[in-house]
């Protein structure tokens, strides 16, 4: 069955589901009551998956890149006329195996074909074992990563640099400047993601219950002018809920949600988060707020989840980066493997936007 033959009597595919062409034993359900206790926009039943897992954009992307076939956490950005991919990347032989895991930098004229460039060594105490899940974004003519120290466990935090040139980055001296407070909190914070919204900058982070169990999602922001921002400290952002904003409540999400990046469309901001932890299968979610702060998820199943045994993203689709491109396109950056663990890749998609009845914009996977 075509999408463009379902399209004509399925709300869900006209809406809400994609466009990639003609999809093989691919069922799509018409939308049904929520799941008991769980808020959602958009219910459906008897699909995996809003995106079918073995689409051809997933099954055979155009982008599969990684270097020495191991990256993760990919975030990317357009700067001085050339896209920057930050990630996460292991210890590396030319630095001696000194160092824990960094961030590595990578650079593309089309997207698609990725030069490394190099990888970002630790020049802070407070990140000497190792800084990683990066988040970049261009606020005037900078480039802002934001990122966590790693290797502390409940202690890793928020820390931030800055660059003119998109590879040569000053820290903050201040680092770190965000951690979680309260006693619904282990007080750690991971994962990254910066958006300006409604005057002001919000910080997303994952953190973990105080068992250290449940990975969750925090929020801070800032009203502190950009130019100062590679100077704030803590006292600059303010928790901005005394508890998770999303939190794992559906059975694809396991035991964790973490990974947000977002984006804002029409007054409202649009979250991507991982579901699941690593290989759990982890996959891709959606959810939606108009303050930044409470969310509701659009679907109670995922966006895009692991791929069918054989594919590439077998063990896992996860840890989103989203990117809006000069041209207005926005793109889906994201990790998978089919090794559980052993190698990871970097890949994306091609997202499209359609209005629903209600004014409301869903995202859905485009075929190239």
């Amino acid at each position: 069955m075509t999408f463009a033959k379902f399209a004509l009597n399925s709300f869900l595919t006209l809406l809400a589901v994609a466009t990639i062409g003609s999809v093989a034993d691919a069922t799509y359900a018409e939308p049904s009551e929520p799941q008991a206790g769980v808020d959602v926009l958009i219910a459906v039943k008897d699909v995996a998956s809003i995106t079918p897992a073995d689409a051809p954009d997933l099954k055979t992307p155009k982008m599969k890149w990684a270097p020495k076939d191991f990256a993760k956490d990919p975030t990317v950005v357009r700067f001085k006329g050339k896209y920057y991919m930050y990630f996460s990347i292991p210890p590396q032989e030319k630095d001696g195996g000194k160092y824990g895991w960094t961030t590595g930098i990578a650079q593309s004229d089309d997207l698609v074909n990725w030069e490394y460039v190099t990888n970002l060594l630790p020049n802070q105490e407070c990140v000497q074992k190792g800084f990683c899940a990066p988040c970049a974004r261009v606020f005037g003519d900078k480039v802002y990563l934001f990122y966590q120290s790693y290797g502390t466990g409940a202690k890793d935090a928020i820390c931030m640099a800055v660059s003119d040139d998109g590879v040569n980055f000053t820290p903050n001296p201040n680092n770190p400047i965000f951690r979680p407070h309260g006693d619904w909190t282990n007080g750690r914070a991971i994962d990254a993601d910066a958006i300006l919204f409604q005057g002001k900058l919000f910080l997303y982070a994952a953190t973990r219950d105080p068992e250290g169990k449940i990975q969750k999602i925090v929020v801070a922001t800032s009203e502190l002018p950009l130019e100062k921002l590679n100077e704030s400290d803590s006292s600059a952002w303010t928790q901005a809920y005394d508890g998770s904003i999303l939190e794992p409540t559906l059975p694809w999400e396991t035991k964790c949600i973490e990974a947000p990046t977002a984006i804002e469309r029409d007054g409202k901001l649009y979250m991507f988060y991982a579901g699941g932890y690593n290989n759990d299968p982890q996959h891709i979610g959606v959810a939606v707020s108009e303050d930044g702060i409470r969310w509701t998820r659009l679907w109670d199943v995922p966006f895009i989840t692991n791929g069918p045994a054989g594919q590439w993203n077998a063990s896992e689709s996860g840890h989103p980066g989203v990117f809006l491109d000069d041209d207005g396109q926005t793109w889906l950056f994201f990790q998978g493997n089919d090794t559980r663990g052993k190698n990871w890749f970097l890949s994306r998609v091609k997202i499209g936007w359609r209005q629903n009845e209600d004014g409301l914009d869903v995202p859905f996977v485009i075929a190239e």
